[in-house]
């Protein structure tokens, strides 16, 4: 069994066993608070776990998203993109303790580079805010995580999966997208611009994140290969935005993803950590 995963028995506390750094944790009553959470009836882990939320007036959005996340979950991180809403005091009565943080600059991928450098967990978490994720499904990412892989990647097209949200064309252009990059770095991705998705936080010491825009998801998808890491691809359902209209644009943002994937087709020396993401630490103010 993985140091990380161990049966929650009832009336019984979690054995102490080491976590990824070497070092011993416990739980249970009288005991120093250790790292084991209770995933379920039979399953605990080891590691803490983040979610990073990226959201822009989604206050009517959120009371949904926070409402499948699991208790055990080690906190949420929400980065708010200058909402004019009730987005932060909504988390806030949500979510006692959710650390927010100011998003300064624009666009997705900024604010999930500010938001991964507010993480204090060992293991991240990406949602979005708009209903469309089931944070029921954080158990499958994470239970990936500790079983060997590096990258959880969500897919809506692997057996199992499925989606709401999705026209023909944007399928089709998935499809295809998902082709050249599968041919182009050796991968074997059935989804390529989905943002559900799950890593080790040491993940980010071997990819570079200096995209600003929606197409960081790709990004990641793209360094993730080119680095060498273990990828394992998670069913997922991605269900219908519940509240707002979404800003995607098929043709407009096709382009976008596959600019993006002819630049980094040149780029093949493996990348270290973009200075990007502590300067948005920097940038971010956590309250």
């Amino acid at each position: 069994m993985s140091s990380f995963l161990r049966p929650a028995i009832p009336g019984q506390d979690p054995l102490i066993l080491p976590s990824r750094n070497g070092n011993t944790s416990e739980t249970g009553a009288g005991r120093i608070p250790g790292q084991y959470r209770r995933v379920s009836s039979h399953l605990a882990i080891a590691p803490p776990v983040s979610v990073v939320i990226p959201a822009m007036n989604e206050a009517e959005n959120l009371p949904y998203v926070f409402k499948t996340l699991p208790d055990w979950i080690h906190e949420v991180v929400l980065v708010d993109g200058n909402s004019t809403d009730d987005t932060v005091q909504v988390a806030q009565d949500l979510w006692p303790g959710v650390k927010v943080v100011k998003q300064r600059g624009k666009g997705k991928g900024d604010a999930l580079i500010t938001g991964f450098a507010a993480c204090t967990g060992d293991i991240i978490v990406m949602v979005d805010a708009d209903g469309s994720a089931d944070g029921g499904e954080i158990v499958s990412y994470v239970s990936a995580l500790v079983g060997g892989a590096d990258f959880a990647k969500g897919s809506r097209f692997a057996n199992g999966g499925g989606t709401d949200d999705m026209t023909p064309v944007r399928k089709l252009g998935n499809r295809v997208l998902c082709a050249v990059v599968n041919a182009k770095f050796g991968a074997r991705y059935t989804d390529l611009c989905y943002g559900y998705n799950a890593f080790w936080r040491h993940c980010l010491d071997k990819i570079s994140l200096d995209c600003t825009g929606f197409e960081v998801e790709t990004l990641m998808n793209i360094r993730v290969v080119k680095a060498g890491l273990r990828v394992q691809e998670i069913p997922s359902h991605e269900y219908l935005r519940i509240h707002g209209v979404s800003n995607l644009r098929a043709v407009r943002d096709g382009l976008r993803v596959l600019k993006v994937i002819l630049k980094e087709q040149g780029t093949r020396r493996r990348r270290r950590l973009s200075p990007s993401l502590t300067l948005n630490a920097n940038r971010g103010e956590v309250s």
